[in-house]
């Protein structure tokens, strides 16, 4: 059975890359956060109702402090890079 999967294949897709051939990761931070976004989702609303039913209150506000800056970190991807140039500029260091 094994063999007739492995024939089923093109060829091309099984060959080995030529030099020509490169690794293409253009898109690969939004595949991931096309993956991760609604799994991030999930975890932070099933945590803050977790809280919120125990009444915890602090302990919820903080969880959505926190859960804000993670999501912003990672659904906007140059704001670390930003971030470290605007501090750097205020300091006055060159930044080139």
């Amino acid at each position: 059975m094994l063999h007739h999967v492995m024939a089923s294949i093109p060829h091309e897709l099984l060959a080995a890359p030529t030099e020509n051939d490169e690794l293409k990761t253009d898109q690969l931070a939004d595949w991931l956060r096309q993956i991760f976004g609604p799994l991030f989702l999930v975890i932070v609303s099933i945590v803050a109702i977790f809280f919120l039913f125990t009444r915890e209150i602090t302990r919820f506000v903080q969880f959505i402090v926190l859960a804000i800056g993670i999501g912003v970190v990672f659904y906007v991807p140059n704001i670390i890079e930003t971030t470290a140039k605007a501090i750097a500029k205020a300091l006055g260091v060159d930044v080139s």
